[in-house]
């Protein structure tokens, strides 16, 4: 039986293509990637990246955000304060018990760590901030949403790697389901741009090396030349209601949360099943529970990292288990991949293109691998109506979710 489905009521975004919905939407769909020479991470193997343009936290969160957030809380809260605007509720009149907190993130503050670490071999322990442990550990980024809008119920942060975005936003799902709350934040935020991760990853034979030299086209999932991805930071902010809350106010609807699917590969602790086997688990039950068919599936906004096993891999089982009908992109292409929170700003990508009948084109696919038997976006940005909207997020350790949206009306 379809279960209830959930209203998606408020969007918010901080991407490498823009600060705010609307400025991270136009550069999804121009199909230019923002990925460029990254001055921190110069001299190491890999110094190319996707970071948030012009992002200055004491301008955007308040004066002395950077004294006492890390950055991945700081975009965090600049993307849930635009989501919860535009959601057109109050946290000043709501019931703050009914609302809940559920955000992803596969790291926490890293940034912090590796400063204070290095204070403290460079003056001694007494240099080391007393705020050191709040500004790093990741259930701080849910929790300082709490504060900020006074939410008062469930409120935690999910840790599935690359998926953890997406696995929350399913968790949320199921607090509005089954009653717990009325109104859940949700999403997810990652800031792991950093010299030792980007290093981490480049050791991995993960990250892209061919183009370091022309950082905007290294980044190109399905092309037949990919050969890895390029790191990104962001986060991505939804506001999802009961569907009766929402109608009881008002609310103006931007899509449906209609199913959530997870499972895990019990594969290998990075490479994917080649053969999909947990990806299709966690497909075939995110279609199950939104109670529709895989044929009546219009978009897919795939996982797409531009790494040759991972886009092969989730080729196949959109193949098997959709066929070629549905418009496919990844947005990876223009964001770059954002650890835990691209399954959120991902989900948010989805909400639009359902809107908007609008897909965004993957950018840098100039020739599609042959493989890859799929009608894959490129090019420009396709008009394109969706009633059924399938995200996908995959992770290391074998971590699968995927999240289907279905249009409001």
């Amino acid at each position: 039986m379809r279960r209830p489905d959930v209203a998606v009521t408020g969007l918010g975004l901080v991407t490498a293509a823009g600060i705010g919905t609307e400025a991270s939407w136009a550069g999804v769909c121009s199909g230019v990637s923002a990925a460029s020479r990254n001055p921190e991470l110069a001299g190491l193997p890999v110094d190319i990246s996707c970071t948030v343009p012009d992002f200055n936290p004491n301008k955007l969160v308040g004066r002395r955000a950077s004294l006492i957030y890390d950055r991945f809380v700081q975009m965090a809260i600049v993307a849930a304060r635009e989501a919860v605007a535009d959601s057109g509720l109050d946290p000043e009149t709501w019931d703050g018990a009914r609302v809940g907190v559920v955000l992803g993130c596969g790291m926490g503050g890293l940034r912090s760590y590796d400063q204070q670490h290095k204070r403290m071999n460079e003056v001694g322990p007494q240099a080391v901030s007393a705020l050191l442990i709040p500004m790093m550990i990741p259930n701080m980024a849910a929790g300082h949403l709490a504060l900020q809008f006074g939410a008062t119920g469930p409120n935690f942060v999910t840790a599935t790697a690359c998926a953890s975005g997406a696995t929350a936003i399913g968790c949320a799902l199921g607090l509005l389901r089954d009653g717990t709350c009325d109104v859940v934040i949700t999403g997810g935020t990652e800031a792991g741009v950093l010299p030792v991760v980007t290093t981490g990853f480049a050791q991995m034979g993960a990250l892209s090396t061919k183009r370091l030299d022309a950082p905007e086209t290294a980044s190109r999932p399905f092309d037949a030349d990919r050969d890895g991805f390029v790191i990104g930071e962001g986060s991505g902010i939804l506001v999802l209601e009961r569907a009766e809350h929402a109608r009881a106010r008002g609310a103006r609807v931007h899509a449906r949360l209609a199913g959530y699917g997870a499972s895990d590969d019990a594969h290998h602790i990075t490479a994917p099943d080649p053969e999909g086997t947990g990806v299709t688990r966690a497909l075939t039950a995110a279609l199950a529970d939104a109670g529709v068919s895989p044929a009546e599936v219009d978009h897919v906004n795939a996982h797409g990292t531009s790494t040759p096993l991972n886009d092969a891999a989730e080729a196949r089982v959109l193949r098997r288990l959709i066929g070629d009908r549905a418009a496919v992109t990844s947005t990876k292409g223009v964001v770059g991949h954002t650890l835990g929170a691209a399954g959120a700003i991902e989900a948010v990508f989805s909400v639009l293109a359902i809107e908007h009948s609008t897909v965004p084109p993957t950018a840098n696919l100039e020739l599609q691998d042959p493989e890859i038997e799929l009608d894959v976006v490129a090019g420009a940005a396709r008009e394109h109506k969706s009633n059924v909207a399938v995200s996908n997020s995959f992770g290391f350790g074998g971590q699968n979710a995927v999240l289907v949206f279905t249009s409001a009306a």
